[in-house]
């Protein structure tokens, strides 16, 4: 059996991640501390309860399955929370990242996929960002993923440690059988918040700023829908076994959207008007982030079939109706 361990397996994007797996015939062996995870989020593969910062755990768990790679979306990733807590993102993300790498070496593991964001890139408004623009993050959260970058690298010269590097924008969207999808609590996601509204089980959608250099005045962001952002990191796995060696992909559709028009489609995909009122804006909250993904799509035959608006929406509002893991 080929197994793959997949950190973060009973979040969100890790547990789609394990279902295309599963589907392409890897076993996933989800290792998760189910601080943010939900365990009925593992369908399909082993659950292994574990931390990063334990490295007991993970020689175990790297030992017991002996996987032919690791997929890595273990992480803290709230950005105002990162701003007050920082020392808890490097902390976890960074220390728990080192932890992984040196296990993966020790027990002769040495593909990882490496679920990074385009917050490395900080504020850069206004242009398509691509894998040559400059990173400079703004927060400890896309600190702490830059420097799990560099940490990469690193290992990579002194252990041949070969690595797949995903920067990606925003995520949306769910499994399009319900089965699994978008489930924090507290949300504070766009596209889930918005369709709590919708449903009417939260208050009014705040919009931050409509005085942004945009067409409506609202903030512009990259949407991409996880299923599509999964099949990426399937070929990125099937790029390191195929011995091509490291990269790093920016994955975004090259197509930004308002927070108006995301409300605009959602009332269009749920038939449920979406209530909001006007806030001022967020600091650091940048105009416009747009994604280039010419590489990926050209050195990974990548395509982002999925991620329109309407597809994105209307598969969350799907998984919502279901009652999502506390339902």
């Amino acid at each position: 059996m080929k197994h793959v361990l997949v950190t973060g397996g009973a979040g969100y994007i890790g547990s789609h991640a394990c279902k295309l797996l599963a589907q392409q015939g890897y076993v996933p062996v989800a290792f998760d501390s189910l601080v943010t995870g939900w365990a009925s989020a593992v369908k399909f593969g082993p659950l292994v309860q574990g931390d990063l910062l334990d490295r007991d755990a993970l020689d175990a768990v790297l030992a017991e399955y002996d996987p032919i790679a690791v997929m890595h979306f273990a992480a803290l990733s709230q950005i105002g929370e990162a701003e007050r807590e920082p020392g808890r993102y490097w902390r976890n993300n960074v220390l728990g990242s080192l932890n992984l790498v040196e296990a993966m070496i020790a027990a002769d593991c040495k593909n990882l996929v490496f679920s990074s964001t385009c917050a490395t890139y900080g504020d850069q408004d206004g242009i398509v960002l691509d894998e040559l623009s400059s990173q400079k993050p703004l927060n400890a959260y896309g600190g702490s993923k830059q420097a799990v970058e560099e940490i990469l690298r690193d290992f990579g010269v002194s252990d041949g440690l070969e690595a797949v590097v995903f920067r990606y924008f925003n995520v949306a969207g769910a499994d399009v059988d319900a089965e699994i999808g978008e489930w924090h609590q507290p949300e504070t996601h766009l596209i889930p918040v918005m369709i709590e509204a919708a449903a009417g089980a939260r208050g009014a959608l705040t919009i931050y700023g409509t005085d942004y250099a945009t067409p409506d005045g609202t903030c512009v962001r990259d949407y991409v829908h996880v299923m599509d952002l999964v099949d990426a990191h399937l070929r990125g796995l099937e790029w390191l076994l195929e011995g091509k060696g490291s990269r790093a992909f920016n994955l975004g559709t090259g197509t930004g959207f308002s927070v108006k028009e995301v409300i605009a489609e959602c009332k269009a995909a749920t038939g449920h008007d979406v209530p909001h009122s006007i806030g001022p804006r967020r600091a650091g909250d940048a105009a416009a982030l747009v994604s280039g993904s010419r590489r990926a799509i050209e050195e990974l035959g990548w395509t982002p079939e999925r991620s329109t608006l309407r597809d994105m929406i209307a598969d969350a509002w799907r998984w919502y109706q279901t009652g999502g893991y506390s339902g």
